[in-house]
């Protein structure tokens, strides 16, 4: 389990990469929700912690592929696989992120522990 921050540092609408391995997105949204889903686009390099949240979805800066905050899967190419989702709770008002045990979706060139 991964302490990301006190749920009252993360506002609705922002995002928090967290120095995992592979890293991890945390999201909260304009809603209120909390969703946790890996960093890295699958199509290529580039973090979606950067990227813009709408509704249930986050677009990746580099080429525009969307990914379900919900599910990990694609809304939007050119990526074809999706991100690996993670189980979010608030702990004693922080945000606790549990690492899903499959195996991540990475892109080209790119391994869990950094480039090839």
């Amino acid at each position: 389990m991964h302490k990301a921050c006190p749920l009252s540092e993360l506002a609705p609408g922002e995002a928090l990469r967290l120095n995992t391995a592979p890293p991890i997105a945390v999201f909260h949204t304009e809603d209120g929700e909390l969703f946790a889903i890996d960093d890295t686009c699958t199509h290529q390099d580039a973090s979606l912690t950067d990227g813009w949240v709408e509704g249930c979805e986050v677009e990746c800066p580099l080429h525009a592929s969307k990914f379900n905050l919900r599910t990990g899967q694609v809304d939007a190419p050119p990526a074809k696989l999706p991100v690996r989702t993670h189980e979010v709770t608030v702990v004693d008002g922080d945000i606790m992120v549990i690492e899903s045990e499959d195996e991540p979706n990475l892109p080209p060139g790119l391994t869990v522990n950094g480039h090839v």
